[in-house]
């Protein structure tokens, strides 16, 4: 594969060559990794910046329905929007469905848009390892917007605010109490808390929900990162598309706001440190998972369980070995 060509396809928005570039990325052959690290290191040059919002939810709140309404919206004020959907993985047998390009219909078709799905890979927050240098990727290939879907709501969902601008709590009305079912960390880091499906008979229940949420926020802590107002719930109907525009103007104004107090550019630099400690923490990690290093660990953990060696004396000789290696 030729790097340099397809950073410069990349730079001139070809679809194909991102696509092709993201499947690289994701790979975890040594070859393709070595070749994603020039690839991204070639592309970090055009310093190019999008607006990174992520996105989660419980399942079933209607995730896919907002993004395709919320990104036709981007869409038609003319920016150019992409979409990182991260699918479940089997635990069992690895797979993934990867169907939320089939249900974002309107979407797909739009020239200005760009949905690519992946699979979680079992990672914790439903964020695969990956997805930061595919959201890279897609902004060096001149996209406005990225919108990262996480799986839903989870104790690693800090993953997917370590990469992104904004972060996007999407919850249904009329689910019992989810003041209670909703974890206090994920609305601690969410910047918008979005009550969808705020129409037809489930307004009313939407009005109460959204009022709820809003009362438990005034509780939290303030974060130095937010304005007064901020972080704040609203009611949005994808299916009608309604509250989408108030929406916007409101992830527009806070951003804004970042950018003129410094906070963005903080942001940026303190997940630039988290993923590079990251790197070398999945890098050392990859180490364990190589024939000769699962042997001698298989060996050490027979003596664990047969009683010669304590589990301490075990892993000192196994990081011994790999150091030594």
């Amino acid at each position: 594969m030729d790097i340099a060509q397809l950073g410069d396809r990349i730079l001139t928005g070809d679809r194909r060559a991102l696509a092709r570039a993201i499947t690289l990325v994701e790979s975890g052959r040594d070859d393709h990794r070595t070749q994603a690290s020039a690839l991204l290191e070639r592309l970090n040059g055009a310093r190019r910046q999008a607006m990174r919002i992520g996105l989660s939810g419980t399942p079933g709140v209607g995730k896919s329905t907002f993004i395709e309404a919320f990104g036709m919206h981007l869409v038609e004020l003319g920016l150019r929007v992409a979409v990182l959907a991260v699918d479940p993985s089997s635990s069992r047998s690895g797979g993934s469905i990867l169907g939320d390009k089939t249900r974002m219909e309107r979407l797909s078709r739009e020239r200005n848009a760009f949905i690519r799905p992946s699979p979680s890979q079992t990672h914790l927050g439903g964020v695969a390892r990956r997805t930061r240098e595919a959201v890279a990727l897609c902004e060096a290939a001149g996209f406005d917007v990225v919108l990262i879907e996480t799986v839903g709501v989870g104790q690693s969902e800090t993953v997917v605010a370590e990469m992104s601008d904004l972060f996007l709590l999407l919850l249904a009305p009329a689910g019992g109490d989810e003041l209670q079912g909703v974890k206090r960390g994920i609305m601690e880091m969410a910047d918008l808390i979005l009550v969808n499906k705020a129409d037809g008979d489930l307004k009313p229940a939407a009005t109460r929900t959204c009022a709820d949420y809003a009362g438990a926020l005034r509780l939290l802590r303030k974060r130095p990162q937010d304005p007064q107002e901020f972080p704040k719930a609203m009611m949005v109907s994808a299916l009608q598309e309604d509250g989408l525009v108030i929406a916007w103007d409101e992830m527009q104004a806070l951003i804004t706001w970042r950018k003129e107090n410094g906070f963005w550019d903080a942001t940026r630099a303190n997940q630039a440190r988290y993923w590079f400690d990251q790197e070398v923490r999945q890098t050392l990690l990859a180490r364990l998972d190589t024939p000769e290093a699962r042997s001698q660990m298989d060996s050490l953990a027979e003596g664990v369980a047969r009683g010669e060696l304590g589990p301490a004396v075990a892993a000192k000789r196994m990081l011994q070995s790999l150091s030594s290696a």
